[in-house]
């Protein structure tokens, strides 16, 4: 994207018409990357008198501007010093003001001083102060991406995504809507998905149309473009852009718009993201639910409700343990109240769907959310993992009952020991519930189910006398962690020899 000042468009007509570069000007964007490429080695102020004479010779300095904006993002300055240049002002300051500096013969006294201290020399020191400054850095490399087909091409998108910054409400349709409506939400965009006679139109809040945060959204807004320019086939794009008070139209089509030799950027950094947020904590905590992030899109009524996560019932951690069983999780924050209106619409128009919704407390919805029969989990600023965590154990508290009722009377596990609770995890039930079964081929050894002939086979491989680090190894070959119970039940206890370990003995 551009900087505003850098926005060429056309208002022939009452629309809206970026200005886009074309064949001819590739002969200029060659001349702005040879610019560059010369002043590798020199400092900004010579790169920059040469782009300034240039744009006297171009028809349209904003053009030659905009090559330039694009390169430059490419390019490495440094600054090149014998000394760094802040503890260089820093000492030569001090030495000034010990000196009292008024004539230039004072000014060399403390320039000497300066250097005196830094064990360099006066005229390393002045040329070091001011090395750092923007105009005295040099440039050390650059390496556009792009040659200069491509740089006329990186420009015409950077330039409609300038334009739309400026759009109140942007409606596209292209031939793949499923990969479309994953871009807007990944890059956190607010959306509504409606049904057309030709297909899906998936209808986006521009930047102008926020009460706040604007420059943060404008940015993800912006990758839209690059997002649908480089994934979809045909498509086409119409806007309503606010041109300072008056409401004017810009169309975009694949015609117009391409991406230049490399990958769209759809995915945005979540330093701050209250979803990416929230869904490193959630995972963090290791509970009976699989995170989803972009679940498939849900049916409402004329709509579409793509929730941002999915929460999978997946008792010990595996998704195939327990029933299928999915709950959606929206976030509603950062919108507008028009949005809020539209989003509370869709969820009544749900069915058969169970859905949380962390609602932004400043938005005063949770009430209607609740009467949409959705739970409605209050934040601010974060979503609690407690207050989603205690939402989703109603539903698993609900799930393990249901899996007790359906279990049989007696269970024969495969393994020949396993720990209740994992057998428990694998069915989806409490380990009360698997305690008040029977288990005809199992001995219950502590928390552990063992196999009768397990057991016989260490009592061979135990003995009196043998370390307690040893006998544990033996019963971990075995699928046996709970040391303390299987030893006793082979007849053992341990006896400690100080820091040295423990030793089986024979129980008395």
């Amino acid at each position: 994207m551009l900087t505003k000042d850098l926005l060429r468009v056309s208002r022939a007509g009452g629309g809206y018409h970026p200005q886009f570069a074309g064949a001819d000007d590739e002969r200029l964007a060659a001349r702005v990357i040879g610019i560059y490429q010369g002043h590798v080695g020199e400092p900004r102020e010579a790169l920059d008198a040469a782009l300034t004479d240039l744009e006297r010779e171009a028809d349209d300095f904003k053009l030659v501007r905009g090559f330039a904006k694009l390169v430059d993002r490419e390019a490495t300055y440094e600054a090149r010093a014998p000394l760094p240049s802040e503890r260089a002002r820093k000492t030569a300051f001090e030495a000034a003001e010990a000196v009292g500096v008024v004539t230039a013969d004072d000014r060399a006294d403390a320039l000497a001083r300066a250097a005196d201290r830094l064990g360099s020399d006066p005229a390393a020191v002045e040329e070091s102060l001011y090395a750092d400054r923007e105009k005295r850095q040099v440039l050390a490399s650059v390496e556009p991406r792009w040659d200069p087909a491509e740089l006329v091409g990186q420009y015409n998108l950077s330039l409609a995504q300038t334009a739309l910054f400026d759009a109140t409400e942007v409606r596209v349709r292209s031939d793949d809507p499923t990969t479309l409506v994953s871009a807007v939400k990944r890059l956190r965009l607010m959306y509504e998905v409606r049904r057309t006679g030709g297909g899906r139109e998936v209808v986006v809040t521009g930047p102008d149309a926020l009460f706040r945060s604007t420059r943060r959204y404008g940015t993800r807004f912006a990758r839209l473009l690059r997002s649908v320019a480089a994934n979809a086939g045909e498509w086409r794009l119409e806007a309503t852009i606010d041109d300072r008070g008056t409401e004017r139209e810009l169309v975009l089509t694949d015609a117009d718009v391409s991406v230049p030799g490399v990958e769209p950027v759809a995915e945005v950094t979540f330093d701050s993201g209250v979803e990416a947020d929230f869904a490193a904590r959630f995972d963090a905590l290791d509970l009976d639910w699989a995170l989803t992030r972009e679940p498939e899109p849900l049916a409402a009524g004329e709509g579409v409700v793509v929730p941002d996560f999915a929460f999978d019932y997946a008792p010990g951690g595996d998704p195939d343990a327990g029933p299928d069983y999915r709950i959606y999780f929206e976030i509603m924050g950062f919108w507008t109240p028009e949005y809020v209106e539209k989003k509370l619409s869709r969820l009544a128009d749900l069915e058969d769907v169970e859905m949380l919704v962390a609602v932004d407390e400043s938005l005063g919805v949770g009430e209607a959310i609740e009467a949409r029969d959705h739970r409605a989990i209050p934040y601010s600023g974060r979503v609690r993992v407690k207050d989603v965590r205690d939402a989703l154990r109603r539903y698993e508290e609900r799930l393990r009952a249901d899996a007790a009722a359906d279990l049989p009377d007696a269970l024969r596990p495969e393994p020949d020991a396993i720990a209740l609770a994992d057998l428990a995890a694998e069915l989806g039930v409490s380990e009360d519930a698997v305690e008040d079964v029977a288990f005809p081929e199992h001995e219950l050894v502590g928390r552990t189910l063992v196999r009768p002939g397990v057991l016989e086979a260490l009592d061979g491989e135990i003995e009196a006398g043998m370390s307690l680090s040893a006998a544990e190894d033996r019963l971990r070959e075995r699928g046996i962690g709970d040391s303390s119970a299987a030893l006793s039940r082979l007849g053992y206890r341990v006896e400690w020899e100080g820091l040295g370990g423990g030793v089986l003995r024979a129980s008395e």
